[in-house]
């Protein structure tokens, strides 16, 4: 048994890519690639779970979703109308006190 650790390799999203394309669409064995590149399929299998779960980040353009912009602008217009309502109760309600008070509490 070996005294030395074995020391992980860090590798940058490119490459991880790159080692999953082989798989994914070279249609090389998970377990050939694995052993190219000195990897456990387990993490193999959890890069390509993260790529997954998280490649629908690649199609989504900042602002580009005509439906979020959309209702984006719709809470905006209720937001100003509900300002707008507030402004106008606090109106009346201080209408209304002060007519309360010129005629006093019967």
């Amino acid at each position: 048994m070996s005294t030395k650790s074995k020391k992980r390799r860090q590798y940058a999203a490119s490459q991880k890519v790159a080692i999953l394309r082989e798989h994914l669409l070279e249609g090389r064995p998970v377990s050939d690639v694995c052993d190219a590149h000195g990897l456990c399929p387990t993490v193999f299998y959890r890069w390509q779970k993260d790529l997954f779960e998280g490649g629908h980040v690649v199609f989504e353009r900042r602002g580009a979703d005509p439906v979020a912009r959309t209702a984006e602008k719709k809470i905006d217009k209720l937001e100003r109308k509900l300002q707008q309502k507030d402004t106008v109760l606090a109106e009346l309600m201080a209408e209304y006190v002060a007519v309360k008070k010129t005629l006093g509490d019967n």
